[in-house]
């Protein structure tokens, strides 16, 4: 195998893998510190922070000789008898000089910096910087400058990584931001009259290493050391992107991309970033209600199922609509409860929400016109339980056919979703039973309404259009008066206990085959099914 050597370690290679000199030694747990390398961008080298000595290892008789001069290792590549030497004193030095040089002309404003916490300014000061500041310290603020409608630019903190600019080149190919003034002045700017205003631009934020590039939706909000940070789900379109879920105190404050090289890569676009609102409306339905003639009364969720779970029986045909918004646990104990009252019970697949087309970008990021998260693991559930994938508006068609007289509707829609027209359909029912996040036309006809669960609350998986399943855990509580749909299907079915998302999972995994690979250990990043279709 082709080998290379750092720090007196040998590192084996693949036979055609490609690595540079930070990749190859994140293999063997050693960082080699950088701020304008990543690796979803092209290489410059400029910041000079990941110096490191450089040699050849004859193969024949082992003897190694070095470089006189330190390289960067970003644009080193890694191959068969490559030698690194990341830790020498001439390489601390060199970084101590690059760091000293960098915070001659940087504001020390880290008391009110959104960065400070998690800034690679500040880390690398303290691990691998000078013991005392040689320059005087100025007590000044960075001038601060918009430069978009979801950004702010603060200049002066700017290191010139040109992280931002080749992003907006390369992934968001839109090109709004570039280097003006080269030279002793250069600073990141836009042109006149072309804003940073790509569906992409939040990126540059976490791109950014310093605090020059800041969200206005997060600024002066949070002190990041007060946030836990928790893997979730963008449930936004049918791309499924990994995320970051920040909250405090079970607020949610941001939102940020979590690399998943099969999904996302290491971008989401500003409709995931700022789609969380939504989850802290004062317009949120929070409290289970009954109409009780042209009245509604408030209820509480004890003995609340029981009484569902009665008036559903009684009703004897039933059917129940998936929302795509479900995780596959939720639809699927949703549906099996369904055919354990009424075996032969309709199982339709809820709305699925669509909004013009695909938005393609030229790094290869897709923002999806299917505005929904689990669409094709609901229909793999309805499929295997109905025989056929029965949507919604082909549903509507059909209801006055199917002789149904009870139905329970999923929602978990963030925006408005159905109307008056589309509620007419579906007045012969004598039981109606809404679960959904805002009150709509349907609420108010419904005889039952019960709070749904917001995405960040939920336990569960979800299934993109490509077939590729992640799972999450709950990042927040949700509000008082407000249950998880899965807890309430998982007493719905007489079972005990709280509700075990994973063992519902396996479960369902091994009753469909579409999801048999889910019934190992999920990785982090997910895995795909599509490999399984044949099942």
């Amino acid at each position: 195998m082709p080998t290379a050597l750092i720090d007196g370690r040998e590192l084996e290679l693949g036979e055609h893998e490609r690595l540079n000199g930070i990749e190859a030694a994140r293999r063997l747990g050693i960082e080699i510190p950088h701020y304008c390398w990543h690796p979803g961008l092209s290489v410059v080298g400029s910041c000079r922070m990941c110096l490191v000595e450089v040699g050849m290892r004859d193969p024949k008789t082992g003897q190694i000789s070095m470089l006189p001069r330190l390289v960067p290792a970003c644009n080193t590549p890694v191959r068969d008898g490559t030698v690194l030497v990341t830790n020498s004193e001439k390489v601390q030095r060199a970084r101590a000089m690059v760091e000293e040089d960098l915070l001659l002309r940087h504001p020390i404003d880290c008391p009110i910096c959104d960065k400070a916490g998690e800034c690679r300014l500040q880390d690398y000061h303290f691990t691998y910087g000078q013991e005392q500041r040689r320059a005087d310290i100025r007590p000044f603020t960075s001038r601060r400058r918009d430069v978009g409608s979801e950004i702010t630019l603060f200049v002066d903190r700017c290191i010139m990584c040109s992280r931002c600019v080749r992003f907006c080149r390369e992934i968001s190919g839109t090109s709004e931001l570039l280097v003006v003034q080269r030279g002793a002045h250069e600073e990141i700017d836009v042109l006149p009259d072309f804003p940073l205003n790509n569906k992409l631009s939040g990126n540059v934020v976490d791109l950014c290493p310093v605090g020059a590039l800041c969200d206005k939706n997060f600024l002066y909000r949070q002190r990041v050391w007060y946030l836990k940070s928790h893997p979730g789900v963008c449930t936004g379109c049918a791309i499924g992107c990994s995320t970051w879920i920040d909250e405090n105190q079970d607020h949610v404050w941001r939102i940020r991309p979590r690399e998943n090289l099969a999904v996302n890569r290491w971008w989401i676009c500003n409709d995931g970033r700022y789609d969380y609102p939504h989850v802290h409306s004062d317009q949120r339905i929070l409290v289970p209600r009954r109409r009780d003639g042209e009245a509604w009364t408030d209820l509480s969720w004890n003995g609340l199922i029981r009484e569902l779970d009665s008036r559903l029986r009684q009703a004897g045909r039933i059917g129940v609509v998936l929302s795509p918004f479900l995780t596959v646990e939720e639809a699927f104990l949703l549906a099996s409860y369904a055919r354990q009252v009424d075996p032969q019970a309709v199982i339709v697949v809820g709305h699925v929400p669509v909004v013009d087309e695909d938005e393609r970008f030229p790094g290869g990021f897709i923002i999806a016109a299917e505005k929904c998260p689990n669409r094709r693991g609901v229909e793999a559930i309805a499929s295997r339980m109905m025989g056929r994938v029965l949507a919604w508006e082909a549903f509507l068609g059909e209801v006055s056919s199917l002789g149904l007289r009870g139905l329970w509707v999923s929602g978990g829609y963030k925006r408005p979703w159905i109307d008056e027209a589309t509620v007419d359909r579906l007045r012969g029912l004598e039981l109606l039973i809404v679960q959904d996040l805002f009150p709509s036309p349907l609420t108010e006809r419904a005889d039952y309404v019960l709070p749904a669960a917001a995405f960040p609350e939920r336990d569960g998986s979800y299934v993109n259009r490509n077939d590729h399943l992640q799972s999450v855990r709950w990042a927040i509580r949700p509000p008082r008066g407000v249950r998880p749909e899965g807890s309430v299907f998982w007493e719905l079915l007489g079972r005990s206990g709280l509700y075990d998302a994973p063992g519902a999972l396996r479960e369902l995994a091994a009753e469909i085959g579409y999801f048999h690979l889910a019934l190992g250990t999920i990785p982090e990043g997910g895995v795909n099914l599509k490999t399984n279709l044949l099942a």
